[in-house]
């Protein structure tokens, strides 16, 4: 059956009014996938909120309390969007990055993904629900809650589509795809309205925030298709990343692969 992992980071749900949208975006997928699984990012600037809140009460607090401040963020996002849903007649489950099965690393505050197990997202998915995940976290072997690191959202995206052996990920942004330079420095920057994963790489290591550069590396790992669209007009053409027609990869890489 046909899967796509859909990226919604944090200025697509800095406003609880944003939700609604979302959700009627969502709602239009499914149209197109008999299976859909949403990652989201904390709301707006509450990962940061948090981080100063933190520091105003530790001026250097525990990376494993840090990590369970921060998660926060994503849960808030992820029940939200699932309330969402259901107002418009549509049943979602949220699930954290633990309750997904994202298996990382011990190291907190930029820990890797090691492994996917995501059974309960493959249940909900065949009772016909939609899955939200919280993105940026999951839990270490020896089960504490982890982040990702910045842009671990994005790779929690990934790291869930090569899982499931979904089609691709679209992640909604707030500008219409991927540029050689930032478009709001330089306007006449040139617009990719497709790009292969080496050329994307390059993009992005030279600071370009559209996504996360280890996202991309997972990506071209597992042959899988990434998409970028904008948030504010989901049926423009955005920018699509990879290797076209994908390449079925035998075995799964994640991060320490």
């Amino acid at each position: 059956m046909k899967t796509v992992v859909l990226k919604f980071g944090g200025a697509a749900v800095a406003k609880s009014e944003s939700f609604s949208q979302i959700a009627d975006l969502i709602l239009d997928r499914c149209h197109h996938y008999e299976k859909v699984v949403v990652v989201v990012s904390a709301m707006g600037n509450m990962t940061n909120e948090f981080l100063t809140l933190a520091s105003e009460v530790h001026p250097s607090p525990p990376k494993r309390e840090q990590d369970m401040l921060v998660s926060v963020g994503e849960r808030i996002s992820m029940s939200l969007l699932a309330m969402a849903l259901d107002l418009k007649g549509k049943v979602a489950v949220s699930l954290t990055g633990s309750q997904a099965g994202i298996i990382t690393t011990s190291n907190h505050t930029e820990a890797k993904i090691v492994d996917v197990r995501p059974h309960r997202v493959v249940k909900y998915l065949e009772e016909g629900k939609i899955v939200i995940v919280a993105g940026f976290q999951g839990v270490s072997k020896e089960g504490e809650i982890t982040t990702l690191g910045r842009g671990g959202s994005d790779t929690t995206a990934v790291a869930l589509a090569v899982a499931l052996g979904a089609e691709k990920v679209e992640f909604y942004k707030d500008v219409p795809g991927i540029f050689a330079e930032d478009p709001k420095i330089n306007p006449a920057a040139e617009f990719y309205s497709t790009l292969d994963y080496i050329r994307a790489l390059e993009i992005t290591q030279k600071g370009a925030k559209v996504l996360q550069s280890r996202c991309i590396d997972l990506a071209a790992k597992n042959s899988l298709p990434l998409h970028v669209l904008p948030f504010s007009q989901p049926k423009e053409s955005g920018t699509l990343i990879g290797k076209l027609p994908r390449l079925i990869s035998q075995s799964l890489i994640y991060e320490d692969g």
